[in-house]
């Protein structure tokens, strides 16, 4: 839909990428390559395995207990499953933003500096800055800056997903992953978070799964059709929305079935 991104480099590349839990299989032998810079949309019906690889890029599946993976995911060629990984350092540079805004019962302002502080940022003047630049990113700045010193859970909703946004990109990431970042939010807010990807794109590589197929095809570059665990069709957004390749991503986007 925006910029043709194979000739990009590829910064996130699963080789026949398994997930599972115990032993059923929620993501099967997934093979794709998500190019740099842009954003890559996950669609497919409810669980079809869109959450769980997206929580595989940062590894937030280790948290649940049963849980394994087979084959390889990559970030700049390196495999993040093998033992020497650092998960916290794959976490900094690995942003994520989860379906409900669950920003911390701080103020504004410690909500941004969180993350940096934890990562040895001391000084109240750089914090600031970071606040400042993360809160302009997110597009939040003008609608805070008077209200840096008040709790984050009196902002509004869709206010509170930016917030989230912000904090996810003060570390500087290079990924964000997003989960149905605009799910809970009503369609005013639906539409800011949409703006905020799209002047989010070429800063970062993100990865956004969404069941509304409407928004799959406004914010995302690539689109990637997941069903039943396993990675249907992937390519130009535009194409596959337009001119899919396969029948079942045919049925899939015309609403014969989900």
């Amino acid at each position: 839909m925006h910029a043709n991104g194979m000739d990009k480099k590829q910064l996130i590349t699963t080789e026949e990428f398994c997930v599972f839990y115990g032993t059923n299989k929620a993501v099967c032998d997934v093979t794709m390559g998500i190019p740099a810079g842009l954003v890559t949309a996950i669609i497919g019906p409810s669980g079809c395995g869109k959450s769980t690889f997206l929580r595989s890029i940062n590894r937030m599946n280790d948290l649940i207990p049963g849980c394994r993976v087979e084959g390889k995911l990559m970030i700049d060629g390196q495999d993040i499953n093998i033992p020497k990984v650092d998960v916290v350092s794959l976490r900094k540079n690995v942003g994520m933003v989860f379906q409900k805004p669950n920003p911390f019962p701080k103020s504004v302002f410690d909500n941004i500096a969180y993350g940096p502080r934890i990562h040895g940022v001391k000084s109240r003047n750089k914090l600031s800055d970071i606040v400042r630049n993360s809160l302009q990113q997110a597009a939040l700045w003008d609608e805070v800056k008077d209200r840096l010193d008040h709790n984050a859970l009196d902002l509004s909703g869709g206010q509170q997903q930016r917030l989230c946004i912000a904090r996810a990109i003060a570390i500087k990431p290079s990924i964000l992953l997003m989960d149905e970042p605009a799910s809970a939010l009503d369609p005013t807010s639906t539409g800011k978070i949409e703006d905020l990807i799209d002047d989010l794109r070429g800063n970062y590589t993100i990865v956004i799964v969404t069941h509304n197929m409407q928004q799959a095809a406004r914010v995302s570059d690539y689109t990637a059709f997941l069903y039943e665990g396993e990675l249907i069709e992937f390519g130009e957004t535009g194409k596959l929305f337009t001119n899919p390749e396969k029948k079942t991503t045919e049925d899939y986007i015309t609403g014969r079935f989900g």
